[in-house]
């Protein structure tokens, strides 16, 4: 992403993380004078002043140093994520446009998509038993007679793959496929696996190599942590997401039980991927723009992200449907547009304190995070924090009032005007622009403008479950800007 960026890496875990080993990186980082932190680690949702990558995130943001975080990987599951604090850029994962294909061809002639690392291109092809052992765990193959025949084994939470493909391989198999259970969906994994020659017709695996230009990429991954957010329910998380799949990255040892290989590089995924790809995005981001906060930053990432794929089709998840926004956030990340977003929604550090009160945090508590003596005498609620999406709470017949106040980064004299709101049926929204309902006007860089939001949900309303989500997108009067920030609703 920023290949001129200087690196500095902090060691902070071995087997295990230990909390005052992760500050005491971050803090270090700090004193170094960084200026992007990447995190590809967090713990389970807890209060911020509990939360030691939240609390030195905090330290990080108020010296103007943006802060990536991984979501985490435990989706599809819902209320997943990691790293929820607002003042951190939480990130997902999606694919790019690569695939490492390979094809199991059936003996009915059938056609199965896969992927794999490994593709020597000495394999016969031909076709070779087929055998389904249910499972390939350590020791499971020892009465299974799988010598030269493809092993179909299920994806489990007990076994990583490539173990599963040691005991495929020291078994006698000829080859290894690895099936999907119905969480993973569609997702497939590039991994170093094996393939051995011999005879008995029945199944075989076809290699292309490296295929690129995909057109329904991104989609979102299945592993990527969903919202919604726990420890502060109206923030939307994730923020955005990133390139997190089929990863080409640096590893430290060997690949496949090679004895006597060095280090090497790795096909990886997870939003440990992700959430470094939006720190270089932000580097460069921070180049052009030094001037920007961390949370202009961040808002200049999330109004300009992404939701169709390389098709202009709405983007999936590993279920083959529109990921929603506890998945996707703002959305697929745009390096491009990010860099001119027209209209930013800054935060300063103060301004997180009242929205700490509003967490029902007391004096004490905000000041493990702010560092520095704080008082409730002013609270706002989270929604009303400004941030670059809305969640709101709305049960039958209520109103609810939230403002937003954008900062012109674009051209001087520019004007923006609302091209779409798309919200649920029996959902009505209103903006006020100071008494006008029309056009937004600015005449110098750096002029503030504040809105008002006004969502309104029927009091007839019956909708079934808990959750609905839309949009509202200011575009600039040129054309060259569109501003677009993501709602959730909770239907109570």
């Amino acid at each position: 992403m920023a290949p001129l960026a200087h690196l500095t890496i902090y060691k902070v875990c071995t087997y295990i993380c230990m909390g005052s080993s992760i500050l005491a990186g971050m803090d270090a980082a700090i004193e170094d004078g960084i200026n992007v932190m990447s995190i590809a680690l967090g713990a389970s949702s807890m209060p911020f002043y509990k939360d030691n990558v939240a609390v030195a995130a905090f330290n990080a943001m108020q010296e103007g140093i943006s802060v990536s975080c991984s979501g985490g990987n435990y989706g599809p599951s819902s209320a997943s994520l990691l790293n929820e604090a607002p003042w951190v850029l939480t990130v997902g994962a999606s694919t790019i446009d690569r695939r490492f294909r390979t094809t199991v061809r059936l003996g009915n002639n059938k056609l199965l998509h896969g992927e794999s690392l490994y593709q020597p291109k000495d394999f016969d092809h031909k076709l070779r038993p087929l055998v389904y052992p249910t499972l390939c765990d350590k020791g499971s193959l020892e009465h299974v007679d799988v010598k030269g025949k493809v092993v179909l084994c299920d994806v489990d939470g007990r076994t990583d793959n490539i173990a599963k493909g040691m005991e495929v391989k020291n078994a006698g198999g000829a080859a290894m496929i690895i099936a999907n259970d119905i969480v993973s969906g569609e997702r497939t994994e590039a991994e170093p696996h094996y393939l051995n020659s011999t005879s008995s017709p029945t199944a075989t695996i076809l290699c292309h190599g490296t295929v690129v230009g995909l057109k329904l990429d991104p989609e979102m991954a299945s592993f990527s942590s969903r919202g919604p957010n726990i420890a502060s329910p109206g923030i939307l998380k994730p923020d955005i997401t990133g390139p997190g799949v089929k990863i080409l990255a640096a590893w430290p040892q060997s690949i496949g039980n090679q004895i006597g290989t060095k280090a090497t590089f790795y096909i990886d995924e997870g939003t440990s991927m992700s959430c470094p790809h939006l720190a270089g995005i932000t580097a460069l981001l921070k180049s052009v723009h030094p001037e920007w906060s961390p949370a202009a930053i961040k808002s200049a990432m999330m109004t300009t992200a992404s939701q169709v794929n390389r098709n202009g089709d709405a983007i999936v998840d590993e279920r083959g449907l529109p990921a929603d926004v506890f998945a996707l956030g703002s959305g697929h990340v745009n390096p491009q547009k990010a860099h001119e977003p027209g209209l930013v929604f800054d935060i300063q550090p103060d301004d997180y304190i009242p929205y700490l009160c509003g967490l029902g945090y007391t004096p004490e508590q905000i000041e493990m995070i702010v560092k520095k003596k704080a008082s409730c005498l002013k609270t706002i609620p989270e929604a009303q924090l400004n941030y670059p999406s809305f969640v709101v709470s709305l049960t039958r017949g209520d109103r609810k009032i939230y403002s937003r106040t954008v900062t012109n980064v674009g051209l001087a004299n520019s004007s923006y005007s609302i091209r779409d709101i798309y919200v649920p049926k029996g959902v009505s929204v209103e903006v006020n622009i100071h008494n006008r309902q029309d056009v937004m006007s600015f005449t110098a860089v750096q002029q503030k403008q504040t809105y008002e939001v006004t969502f309104t949900r029927d009091i007839k309303d019956t909708k079934k479950g808990p959750y609905g989500q839309g949009h509202m997108t200011w575009v600039s009067q040129s054309g060259k800007y569109t501003v677009r920030t993501p709602f959730s609703f909770k239907f109570e």
